[in-house]
């Protein structure tokens, strides 16, 4: 059985040293860093996943976030933002960076460790999608590998990967699903409700305005091909209706 390693960051030693003790209990590795700069001193390709507080000495969880996301080797390793920031706005900012969780506190420990469970349960080890394999050039092919086609716009269920003109994009579990979900089902507009039931399923707290975020993330994600997303107000979201 595969042992997830995680890593605590935050500036409040008590509150570190208690969720390492809860995260072993439950059968996980964890190691602990009370700043940004401490845990950017780490080898923090090797984690599974970080949980990140926000407000921090001179580097906040912001920036060392974007700091992650930058480097490839890290790029891919989940990020769950735990912090007394609460506001929506504070919310967003963090998701926008690739968060893939956001928890206030102060927070039940019960509470936190399902999200953590959540999170790694869809998120593979393995990171980001590699490259893919030259794309079938014909519909036979394209179908045996399950391959959507939108123009230049072009994911392979099979291989977890999307193209643009050819080029890989990289992007997060969820917004390859996002994406998958419009794309299998061009004309269906989805509530936020459906797109939450499908998308975020295994999720324990998921609030509509995570859609609202991913969605305005993934249309920039894919540039030109963006305005085939389409919004139908008061309702939700789908593909080239």
């Amino acid at each position: 059985m595969e042992i997830y390693k995680i890593l605590v960051v935050d500036d409040e030693p008590d509150l570190c040293e208690g969720l390492k003790l809860n995260l072993e209990i439950e059968g996980y590795e964890a190691d602990v860093a009370y700043s940004a700069e401490e845990a950017l001193e780490m080898d923090l390709a090797s984690y599974d996943l970080i949980m990140l507080d926000v407000m921090m000495g001179k580097m906040s969880g912001f920036e060392m976030a974007r700091i992650l996301k930058r480097n490839p080797a890290t790029a891919h390793i989940p990020i769950i933002f735990c912090t007394a920031k609460n506001a929506d706005d504070d919310m967003i900012a963090g998701l926008n960076l690739g968060a893939d969780d956001y928890v206030t506190k102060p927070y039940n420990i019960r509470n936190i460790l399902a999200r953590i469970k959540s999170v790694l349960r869809r998120t593979e080890r393995s990171g980001a999608a590699t490259p893919a394999n030259p794309i079938a050039t014909t519909k036979e092919e394209a179908k045996q590998k399950r391959i959507i086609r939108e123009e230049g716009l072009v994911i392979d269920l099979d291989q977890i990967v999307c193209t643009i003109d050819d080029v890989p994009v990289r992007m997060p579990r969820k917004e390859f699903e996002l994406l998958s979900l419009f794309m299998s089902n061009p004309g269906k507009i989805f509530s936020r409700e459906d797109i939450l039931q499908k998308v975020w399923s295994d999720e324990v707290v998921v609030v509509n305005r995570v859609v609202d975020v991913n969605v305005t993330r993934l249309r920039a994600k894919i540039g030109k091909y963006g305005k085939l997303i389409v919004t139908r107000s008061g309702y939700g979201y789908g593909f080239k209706v």
